[in-house]
């Protein structure tokens, strides 16, 4: 099993997935530059936070363009587990991966702070370790937050069970008021069709140890785990 870390100019958080990884949880894992058409060899991909190439014309834009965006769209396609993290999942929407848009904070300020999420779908390749509605305590860093679907794409990712996370709080109750960002029907996180890409607002690297002060950032990469094990 052999996880990748693709590092676009700009992004900031690929060092925090690369050490939980390796570090907490002890797993192959290797950085990928995003001029790198090689992904031969590597279970998961993962595109981290950050700002790739200073956030120009609007969030992923820009990157979505990298070199090593066609062999991900192709691996992806293929069945590979891909997870794109805060700015990791606007370009996976700006690359045609996962449905919807990112829009601006409803508050137009940037957002740091700690929110609850709720497990909307336990039977994931990225949720497989987390309870029927659980709670779980994540970081978020974001400006660009505000997840948006029209009406009748909304409609086909309920239909399909491709809402993974929902922002709530500590009881799991889902309502405007925790609602950070102003993402339509609290969306958080999503995942494609096949099942195999997650795009998720929130910072789950951020949040795998007890001194940064959530653990539960672990049931995600746990549960990815737990997949390609049982796929091998």
């Amino acid at each position: 099993m052999r996880f990748g870390v693709v590092g676009f100019p700009g992004s900031n958080c690929d060092h925090d997935c690369f050490y939980v990884i390796r570090d907490v949880l002890d797993q192959p894992v290797e950085y990928i530059w995003h001029n790198d058409k090689d992904l031969n060899g590597f279970d998961c991909i993962v595109l981290p936070g950050g700002f790739s190439y200073g956030d120009y014309l609007r969030t992923g834009a820009i990157a979505r363009f990298s070199s090593i965006m066609d062999p991900v769209i192709d691996f992806a396609n293929r069945g590979g587990m891909v997870i794109g993290i805060c700015n990791g999942f606007q370009i996976l929407l700006e690359a045609g991966l996962l449905p919807g848009a990112m829009l601006r904070n409803t508050n137009l300020h940037f957002i740091c702070k700690y929110v609850y999420l709720r497990t909307e779908n336990n039977a994931t390749p990225f949720t497989n370790q987390c309870g029927k509605k659980q709670v779980l305590r994540i970081s978020i860093a974001h400006n660009e937050g505000n997840y948006y679907i029209d009406a009748k794409g909304l409609q086909e990712l309920k239909k399909n069970d491709q809402v993974v996370f929902r922002y709530s709080n500590a009881e799991g109750d889902v309502d405007k008021e925790y609602n950070p960002n102003g993402a339509v029907e609290n969306i958080a996180g999503i995942i494609n069709k096949k099942g195999n890409v997650l795009g998720m607002m929130p910072h789950p690297e951020r949040s795998a140890e007890a001194e940064l002060g959530s653990e539960d950032g672990l049931f995600i990469f746990k549960s990815m785990i737990n997949w390609l094990e049982k796929k091998r």
